[in-house]
């Protein structure tokens, strides 16, 4: 199987990470995020890890100063997908990133298609620029999570099926 890399996004707690961990039952799956590195110094300055509205705005802001002063976050997702391509252990990439920019410069940049990830019952973040524009972006892929977790099972299944990624065995 050819490795494929996703753009993944969504308000929080939408089902990106149940997203993958589901993915990952049916082809071997790596996830990461465009704010991990942030994430990082941002513990470095404080930062006690909860994910609250000013928190939030904190991580987004840093990721801004990081991406200008030194693009640090780009770079770190280059890493990973340069050393994605030359593993044999995950066959799909996803990576979380929230800014429509950073979408289409990674969708361009490492050939990945883009997915949305909704929930009706989550309520729009827009404390911060990077929350606020998760739906600014026309992606290739959007999948609703409005059911049950067997419901989202059968769409990301159905998902894995259409782009090729799941070779129809049942697992």
């Amino acid at each position: 199987m050819q490795k494929k890399i996703f753009i993944t996004n969504g308000m929080a707690r939408c089902g990106k990470d149940t997203f993958a961990e589901i993915l990952n039952r049916y082809v071997p799956t790596l996830k990461v995020s465009s704010i991990d590195q942030v994430k990082q110094i941002a513990e470095t300055c404080g930062w006690s890890g909860k994910k609250d509205e000013k928190s939030r705005k904190f991580l987004s802001d840093l990721k801004l100063l990081l991406t200008d002063y030194n693009d640090l976050p780009f770079k770190s997702i280059s890493d990973t997908v340069y050393h994605f391509k030359k593993n044999t252990l995950h066959n799909v990439l996803l990576i979380d990133i929230r800014e429509p920019i950073e979408i289409e410069r990674a969708k361009n940049e490492f050939d990945a298609s883009t997915i949305l990830i909704r929930r009706n019952s989550i309520q729009n973040i827009t404390s911060n620029s990077a929350d606020a524009g998760v739906f600014n972006y026309d992606y290739d892929y959007i999948i609703d999570n409005n059911g049950t977790l067997d419901d989202f099972e059968g769409q990301i299944i159905k998902f894995g099926l259409d782009v090729g990624i799941i070779g129809g065995e049942d697992k």
